[in-house]
């Protein structure tokens, strides 16, 4: 699975997090990733359990997992 470019310096992946049930569910998990170095937006969906991330440079997965592990769901992956 390789990240797609939105704009030149930028990275776009989407993980699929299992949990998330409503607003405030998108809410911490959003909060969460984006106090990781280098992402610029994150975008929750809790109908879909989609989260699309975009940031300076692609982002270490374990790291992602561990935001996501804070927040307190389970990231089951790359989209």
């Amino acid at each position: 699975m390789t990240a797609q470019t939105d704009t030149p310096g930028s990275v776009t992946a989407v993980y699929q997090v299992t949990g998330m049930s409503c607003g405030h569910c998108e809410g911490s998990v959003s909060a969460e990733i984006s106090e990781l170095a280098g992402v610029t937006s994150v975008k929750a969906v809790a109908a879909t359990g989609e989260v699309t991330v975009v940031s300076e440079t692609p982002l270490d997965e374990a790291a992602v997992r561990a935001a996501v592990d804070e927040a307190g769901f389970e990231l089951a992956g790359r989209v």
